[in-house]
């Protein structure tokens, strides 16, 4: 078997400018932040998003990174809207594809299983239409004669996943109440990287919860970072919940300060290292 093991740092070296990026999670929860923020630390660009976005897109966005994004949302959860993604689309830094949730889910599944559409009814009578002329309807072959959105595979160069639990393989475990499609991420993509809070012996996997919660298979992926505390500021439950005081500094603090203060330290350890002292300013 293969030991799949690697660095934040080693998963970016592997990315490149322009590439179709998917980012797991949801919205502020059990996002790659770690792996996001080494991207951060790159000068890769002109990236295509796909994601239900939380702070990934965030981040990304406000360093300018994102050319287009695909999302049904951009959300912080406790904070409806995510704010440098807001600013991003009002000044016209990036463009979005927006599709509704059941549109965006499809859109994984046919990619995941090499389909170059599904059919789904998700979209008809609404809007999505209208904001996206790109897609297109089909017709059951059937006597039933049904009108379908044909909604395109959301294929992607690479994904980026965040979990509770893997083992070196690449096997993977979530231990939340959500799995948050990130199986799909994995499976819709060329090349998928998991981040995860520990590495443990595979036997150690089928002892942490049941067998549902063995999502990504080892098939899909192609490395594993282990990085403790990776999905802050987003939550990654039960280890540990979201830290919403400091989504609301990030929130609240411009994009340039924010980056100057938090992201500035070359390294993942250097970003847990500043927000421990802020925390401990704020006592």
């Amino acid at each position: 078997m293969t030991d799949k093991t690697m660095t934040p740092e080693e998963v970016v070296g592997r990315l490149r400018s322009g590439m179709t990026l998917g980012i797991g999670g949801w919205g502020s929860r059990r996002k790659p932040m770690a792996l996001v923020r080494a991207l951060l630390r790159s000068e890769i660009t002109d990236l295509t998003v796909v994601s239900y976005g939380g702070p990934d897109v965030g981040v990304l966005a406000a360093a300018g990174r994102i050319r287009r994004l695909v999302a049904p949302f951009a959300t912080l959860d406790s904070i409806p809207l995510e704010p440098h993604f807001r600013a991003a689309r009002e000044s016209g830094a990036l463009t979005l594809t927006e599709y509704d949730e059941a549109m965006f889910m499809w859109g994984l599944h046919a990619a995941a299983n090499r389909l170059p559409f599904l059919p789904v009814r998700a979209g008809l009578g609404s809007d999505v239409m209208r904001v996206n002329p790109e897609l297109r309807t089909v017709t059951s072959p059937y006597a039933d004669g049904e009108e379908f959105v044909a909604v395109p595979a959301l294929r992607m160069d690479a994904a980026l996943v965040h979990l509770n639990r893997a083992d070196r393989l690449g096997n993977a475990q979530y231990l939340g109440p959500d799995p948050y499609f990130d199986d799909l991420f994995c499976e819709a993509a060329d090349a998928a990287y998991v981040s995860c809070e520990q590495l443990v012996e595979t036997a150690e996997l089928a002892k942490a919860g049941p067998p549902q919660s063995l999502l990504v298979s080892r098939h899909s992926v192609t490395g594993v970072v282990e990085t403790p505390n990776g999905a802050h500021f987003t939550s990654c439950v039960p280890d540990y919940g979201r830290d919403e005081a400091f989504q609301k500094l990030y929130a609240a603090t411009p994009w340039p300060e924010f980056r100057a203060r938090f992201l500035s330290g070359g390294s993942e350890q250097a970003y847990q290292s500043a927000v421990q002292a802020w925390h401990e300013e704020e006592r």
